[in-house]
This record gives structure tokens, C-alpha cells and sequence, in this order.
């Protein structure tokens, strides 16, 4: 039965079956070509010659203690690996012919981590100089999103990604890509669809699909008819229960949109793959969640792990996914449930489990070898059955050139003033010795107010910039290019505390805002002007001169380095805030300070 315009319209039962018939009908597949099936012929024969001893294969570990995730159980054995894949789980050694044999040193075996959900933009480092830091942590597959990216390449947000991605194989590790599910267009939306290594659509903007947006229904239609998975921001503390229902009933499958307890177990509740993320928020967003699936026993068959957004330097200080299984287990977990949530369950959410998540014939050899389940350490790290990775370091450099995807600086800034960025009330006490200005807190998404406005001091017609005792630095957003007048949005910030100069940062997508936070609008101004002369990045001063400073040449949100490089600017940063006062924990200054715009952009304080 369907309403329209509040007419009732009865449908036969065979009228029903002919229009579900139209969403759900299967392709019609071409035909198979005759070399397609002789390749595939000699491939079966070939499997079988190796394990009857009549031919090579490429490589025999052995002495393992191989961890099987299907039935949570620890064996001692050997893996057979022939073109990438396991084909032989504890093969006949006295029959077996290889090229190569490995001996495993008694260490665990377990599949390849996983990181089910990351922006490829949030930690600046393109993806050879990404894999620099997460292959030796043991982490062989990323699903990873590419909207900011898209966003900021603009009119060449098709051929960009295209370069960015076009040697991927090449990579130390599995990439799997998705196409912006928001802050693009919907032809750029269509294009990356048929591009490889895009498998789906990317996260959706819950905050315009419940407002019954055009283009919001016309994207999770093509990611739909393309491939059918879709990522989503689920907007689980924004929107209605009622609207909480759409994405799961469109057919949306992973929701990393969880901050908490009752986050989690609506989610879960709802049918959705829930990713538990640790690259963001504070350092106890990531322990919040890990204890309340411990205390609640909820399966761990529901959940997955991603990074979400994560510096390179916290990588190479922390872990990746090996610390966050460890921390799960610290907590509590089963160890093998836990790596689960990072290998297998991972996997099979994207329907990948037949090629990854576990140690077993026909799936990549994706393998880490680590000397201890109660804490991951990966000793060695292969991608189909090539070793990568050794005692936490990459053995080698993968030599892709992205340099085509430098830009030129587009400077927006000549007329800005230092008075624009003055902080002014929005409202004065009736005593006049208070005034209400907006706080923004660069932890402030999804546990707290990311911008509340607060009661400030107010003398001499003047903002004390204090609040509950504590002095806090000022903030500007500022947009680069104006639009008629320049669009500015100044509060006090928590997150940065410096007692002179000034930092500042930019992003692009989904448009063109700078950041800067300090105490003196002449600072914050000429701080932002020398910015403003690169394509984006990353800028200190104090009384003008700069301190530090790191480019970010392609489009504005990825610099052109190799890690090493990398680090060592986002660590000079650091250390020049330090020498103005600052102490930072946890992230570098500028990856909290870039992660400000995901919040800006979508509580509305940039047009």
C-alpha cells in the first residue's frame, strides 16, 4: 500500500513483486572469456601440483604458533604461500617444494590488522609516507576515505585522487578506497565510484540527509546501485530516533559514529557494524568505549577498529591498531576477541572475509608475527607473503612520486585587518562587568560542547579572556577567500595555551577557513598573512618572525614528505608552542588543531 498527498494507492501482490523486482534484480553478467577461464584452469592445476609436491611453491613459514580466529584457539604449524595467498595450512613438509622457507622463531601468527575506517587527509602524509609508520605496527589493510581530499582538490578533485591512488599496489599495504559520500559533488561522487581501488560510497552528512537533502538521497544512490556499501556518520546524538532508521534501511553498513555506552548500543541495536575509533577525541574516548563493551559482554562479533583520524606521530609514539588490541585485552578482552575486532570481524563487514581477517587457505598472507598475545608486538610484518616490516621498521621505501600533486599558494588575505579579529561580545551583563562570548574546545566533539557560550570577565570595556579561573588563549576562524565581507567567527579556545605569539592553521574542504589562536589581534594577523602565502599548512610566530612552520603543498591538506620529514615539522611545532608556553599531550598541536574544522564546518561556523 502506498500514501500520496494523503490518497491511499493498493498495490496487487503482483504489482509489489514487479516493483521490488526493479531495486532487487540481479545483473546480467557478459559472458566469460576464454582466456579468463584458461588462466583460471591453470591456476587450480598449479594448486594442486604444489600441494601434491609436483611444483614450487613461493614460501613455507614455519614453527609458528598460528592463532585461528575462527575457532579462538592457538596451534603450532606452517603456512604455505604461493602468488600472495595462504594455500596450505600446516602443509606436508617431507612432499613440499618451495622457493623460500621462513622460519617463524615459535612467534604468534595472526591475520594482518585492519583499519576499518580512516581519513587519508587527517594525518598529512600521503600514502607511501603513511605506510612508513602503520605497516611496521602490524596494520596490512585500510579502508580508507578520501573526502577532504576530493573537497580540496575542487574542479581536479577526479584526476587528483586518480594520481593519489594510481600506484597503490605498489603500497606495503591493502588499500581499499571510498568515494565522498559528502562535501563533493555528485558527478566527482559518480566518477570515484568506477575508479580502483573504490569499493563504496563514504560517509554521509547526517546533518543534510535529515533534511531530506537532493543530493545527499542521489549519492547513497549511486553508492548503491555501484557497489552497495556505504559508510555513515549516523548522527546518533543529533537526530531524532525516527530518522535514525534511514540510513540502516537504505542499506548503509558501518556506522564509526560512537562516542560512548548508549552511542554504542544503539548502534548495535539498530544492525549497524560499529567501529570503535581511537584516533580522535581525548585519550579516554577510546578506553570509554573499550569498557563499556568489556562490562556489558556485548560480542565482539559487532565491532571493528579504526582509526578515524590520526597523526603519524602518535603512530610512531603509540601504535596503531596493536595498541588498541592490547589496550582491549588490558581492559579485559579475550585476546583472540580482541584481535578479532581487528582482523576478521573487520573483514567480514566489508564482505572481505574470503580474502582477508584470517589464516586460512585462499586468503592473502597477510601475516604478523608477534612474540606475545597479551600485548601486540609485531617482530615481523608480511603483505602476501613479502615481508615488509622487521622489529617495527619498513624494510622498504616504496618510491611513488606525488610531487605532480603540488599547487601553487593562492593567497586570499591582503585585506585583513587586525581590528576584524578582535574578540567582541554578543551580549553585556546589566551590571556590565560580564560578557558572553563563544568557547570552543578542541575535545569538544561527541562527549562534550565543542562551542558553548560562556559569562566572561568584562572591564574597562574590555574581555578578560578567563573562565573558571583559568586564562585562555583567543581563536579566529577566518574564511581566506571573502565572499563580499569576509566571514570571521573569534571566541576563546581550550586546547592551545601560549603566553605570547601566535598559531595558525589551515583547511580547504569543504571550504577555504583558516584557524589561529593567540592573545593579540595584530599577532594572530600577521601570523595568518605569512600563511597565507603557502598553499596551506601549519604556522608559528612570536612578534612576527617565524618559529616553525609545515607546508602542506598538495591541495593544503597533505604535505609532500616522506615521514621522517613529516614528524620532525609536526614536532617543531610543537616545540616552538612549547618554548611560547605551551604543553601538549597526546596528538601533535597540529593535527588538534586541523581536526577544529570537521566541527566547524559541521555546527555551522564556516559558510
Amino acid at each position: 500500500m502506498l500514501v500520496s498527498n494523503g490518497a491511499v494507492r493498493v498495490l496487487s501482490v503482483h504489482q509489489r513483486h514487479r516493483s521490488e523486482e526493479t531495486v532487487l534484480e540481479s545483473p546480467t553478467y557478459p559472458p566469460l572469456a576464454a582466456e579468463d577461464v584458461a588462466a583460471q584452469e591453470d591456476h587450480v592445476r598449479t594448486i594442486f601440483d604444489i600441494l601434491s609436491g609436483e611444483q614450487e611453491a613461493d614460501l613455507l613459514l614455519h614453527n609458528l604458533h598460528i592463532v585461528d580466529v575462527h575457532t579462538e584457539s592457538v596451534c603450532p604449524g606452517s603456512l604455505l604461500v604461493y602468488r600472495q595467498r595462504i594455500i596450505a595450512l600446516n602443509p606436508d613438509e617431507s612432499i613440499v617444494r618451495v622457493r623460500e622457507v621462513f622460519d617463524g622463531e615459535g612467534l604468534y601468527a595472526i591475520p594482518g590488522l585492519i583499519d576499518s575506517h580512516l581519513h587519508f587527509e587527517s594525518q598529512l602524509a600521503h600514502p607511501a609516507a603513511f605506510g612508513e609508520a602503520i605497516v611496521p605496527s602490524g596494520t596490512t589493510t585500510v579502508f580508507g576515505e578520501t573526502l577532504d581530499f576530493a573537497s580540496a582538490a575542487g574542479d581536479e578533485a577526479v584526476e587528483a585522487v586518480q594520481t593519489l591512488f594510481a600506484d597503490h599496489e605498489k603500497l606495503p599495504y591493502r588499500l581499499y578506497a571510498f568515494a565522498p559520500g559528502k562535501k563533493t559533488s555528485t558527478d566527482v561522487t559518480e566518477a570515484m565510484l568506477k575508479m580502483d581501488p573504490v569499493i563504496g560510497l563514504g560517509e554521509l552528512a547526517h546533518l543534510s540527509y535529515m533534511t531530506g537533502n537532493a543530493e545527499d538521497f542521489r549519492k547513497a544512490a549511486l553508492g548503491r546501485a555501484n557497489s552497495g556499501f556505504v559508510n555513515c556518520h549516523w548522527g546518533v546524538t543529533a537526530l531524532p530516533d525516527m530518522l535514525l532508521n534511514y540510513l540502516p534501511a537504505i542499506g548503509v553498513d558501518n556506522n564509526h559514529d560512537v562516542w560512548n555506552e548508549d552511542d554504542i548500543e544503539k548502534s548495535v541495536r539498530y544492525g549497524l557494524n560499529t567501529q570503535i575509533k581511537f584516533g580522535v577525541g581525548s585519550p579516554e574516548v577510546i578506553r570509554t568505549m573499550l569498557r563499556a563493551i568489556v562490562k556489558r559482554r556485548w560480542p565482539a562479533e559487532n565491532f571493528q577498529l579504526c582509526a578515524d583520524n590520526i597523526s603519524v606521530d602518535r603512530v610512531l609514539r603509540q601504535g596503531h591498531l596493536d595498541w588498541v588490541i592490547s589496550l582491549a585485552i588490558e581492559m579485559g578482552m579475550p585476546p583472540i576477541k580482541a584481535i578479532k575486532m581487528g582482523t576478521l570481524y573487520a573483514a567480514r563487514s566489508f564482505h572481505k572475509d574470503r580474502d582477508l581477517g584470517s589464516l586460512s587457505p585462499g586468503r592473502f598472507a597477510d601475516i604478523v608475527l608477534t612474540d606475545s598475545l597479551a600485548k601486540i608486538n609485531p617482530r615481523y610484518v608480511f603483505k602476501g607473503g613479502e615481508l615488509v616490516a622487521r622489529d617495527r621498521k619498513l624494510l622498504n621505501r616504496v618510491g611513488i612520486d606525488y610531487s605532480s600533486l603540488a599547487k601553487q599558494p593562492k593567497p586570499g588575505l591582503a585585506d585583513l585587518a587586525p581590528e576584524q579579529l578582535d574578540l567582541t561580545p554578543s551580549e553585556i551583563s546589566p551590571e556590565g562587568d560580564q560578557a558572553k562570548v563563544l568557547l570552543f574546545d578542541v575535545y569538544g566533539r561527541g562527549h562534550l560542547k565543542f562551542a558553548q557560550e560562556i559569562w566572561v570577565p568584562f572591564r574597562d570595556g574590555r574581555i578578560v579572556p578567563e573562565h573558571e579561573g583559568v586564562r585562555l588563549n583567543r581563536i579566529a576562524v577566518v574564511q581566506r577567500y571573502a565572499d563580499g565581507e569576509r566571514h570571521i567567527v573569534t571566541g576563546l579556545f581550550k586546547g592551545v595555551s601560549i603566553d605570547r605569539g601566535a598559531v595558525s592553521t589551515f583547511w580547504p574542504a569543504p571550504s577555504a577557513y583558516f584557524v589561529s589562536v593567540g592573545s593579540e589581534s595584530a599577532e594572530m594577523c600577521a601570523n595568518l598573512k605569512q600563511l597565507d602565502t603557502l598553499v596551506g599548512g601549519c604556522l608559528v610566530t612570536e612578534e612576527g618572525e617565524q618559529k616553525a612552520c609545515l607546508p602542506l603543498e598538495f591541495y593544503g591538506v597533505m604535505a609532500d614528505m616522506d615521514l621522517a620529514e613529516l614528524v620532525d615539522a609536526t614536532r617543531s611545532v610543537d616545540a616552538a608552542l612549547e618554548k611560547l608556553g605551551n604543553h601538549n599531550e597526546g596528538e601533535p598541536v597540529v593535527n588538534k588543531l586541523l581536526t577544529l574544522f570537521i566541527s566547524l564546518d559541521r555546527f555551522g561556523f564556516m559558510k
